[in-house]
């Protein structure tokens, strides 16, 4: 039933923008539309939906879900398809930051004289805020991230390297029920935390270093993303200081998030805390929304007007980069409410040292 109603509200803003059917192409926004996780692409028009795909997919289509199947190769080219379902459509929106060229030639190759507009962020609108069985799947895998991340307390030592660490906790992921991970797991430790976005390594933690962790689950396509940074042994009076003032920032932007706030509001609570301390060491975005994909709207930044719905699913993740210092990033995730933050990650969030 879900499925339906995703297909109406589409075919209802695609109406509102004038358009009269869409072709989907990118995987998420047909799983979220359809149910089909292959590979093909989704005809809608006038609420009714066809997935076009090959043999490969064709017998998994018809399992997931009850829209119709279109086998394209062979006898039907996928042109010819196209123009039966087309009819005497003259614009066919398309997710024109998603189609190639080459792709784009094809359509207008089996299409002449109808124009393909970009589709916009119709669909990302309409992911953007999660009922139900979407977040339940998203509390699922945040719950999966945690009991990973409380297992691996243990384990850490000096001595192990950043990539031994990401291996460990990918694993344990999978072991408690992941689809796979949600992206790829970022670890790193002693001056490496300077790097964002650090790729394991084969550095050896040492005692006194922060350890920054961020990674995250997958049940039924829906992802968790959470950071947690720890200290081998006793960490420094500076290092402390920064992580202290990244949970100051952390524990005040969880807390002003509600239903009507400004994205770029809550962005600058955090910020407003870490920036006159650490000039220009925390310039990433606060937070982004996260679904089927794990970076998806709201963002949390300062470029971002908009106000944050009930059903948003939002991260929270101030950070502090120090060049050949190191860093710490706290991250949590959860779904705006009328009335506040329902905080999926559980993990502590104050320094545990090991």
């Amino acid at each position: 039933m879900f499925i339906i109603n995703r297909i109406s509200q589409l075919t209802a803003a695609l109406s509102e923008s004038n358009f009269a059917c869409a072709l989907i192409h990118r995987t998420e926004n047909m799983r979220y539309l359809t149910g089909f996780t292959g590979d093909g692409s989704l005809f809608v028009k006038g609420g009714s939906a066809a997935i076009l795909t090959s043999f490969l997919y064709a017998e998994q289509a018809e399992r997931e879900t009850d829209v119709r199947v279109i086998r394209i190769g062979g006898d039907v080219k996928k042109g010819e398809a196209l123009r039966l379902l087309a009819g005497e459509t003259q614009t066919l929106a398309i997710e024109a930051d998603y189609v190639t060229v080459e792709q784009l030639r094809e359509l207008e190759e089996a299409l002449p004289g109808v124009s393909f507009p970009p589709l916009g962020a119709t669909l990302t609108t309409l992911r953007a805020v999660k009922y139900g069985d979407e977040i339940e799947y998203i509390r699922r895998a945040c719950a999966i991230a945690c009991l990973a991340f409380e297992g691996l307390l243990g384990w850490i030592k000096p001595g192990m390297t950043e990539r031994q660490i990401q291996i460990k906790l990918d694993y344990a992921m999978l072991k408690l029920g992941s689809e796979g991970i949600a992206f790829p797991t970022i670890v790193c430790a002693g001056p490496n935390g300077s790097l964002p976005h650090a790729t394991p390594g084969d550095r050896p933690i040492q005692r006194g270093d922060l350890v920054t962790m961020d990674f995250g689950a997958q049940v039924s396509g829906y992802k968790s993303d959470m950071t947690r940074t720890i200290g081998v042994g006793e960490v420094s009076a500076e290092l402390r200081a920064m992580y202290d003032t990244a949970l100051r920032a952390s524990n005040a932007a969880t807390g002003a998030i509600r239903a009507g706030a400004r994205c770029s509001e809550i962005d600058a609570i955090a910020r407003e805390i870490i920036e006159p301390i650490y000039p220009g060491a925390f310039g990433h975005s606060l937070g982004h929304g996260v679904g089927l994909v794990v970076h998806e709207s709201p963002g949390l930044s300062s470029r971002e007007s908009q106000a944050l719905q009930a059903g948003n699913v939002v991260t929270v993740e101030p950070g502090i980069y120090l060049k050949g210092i190191g860093g710490c990033r706290i991250e949590d995730m959860g779904a705006v409410t009328e009335c506040g933050f329902d905080n999926m990650i559980g993990a502590e969030k104050r320094l545990i040292l090991i």
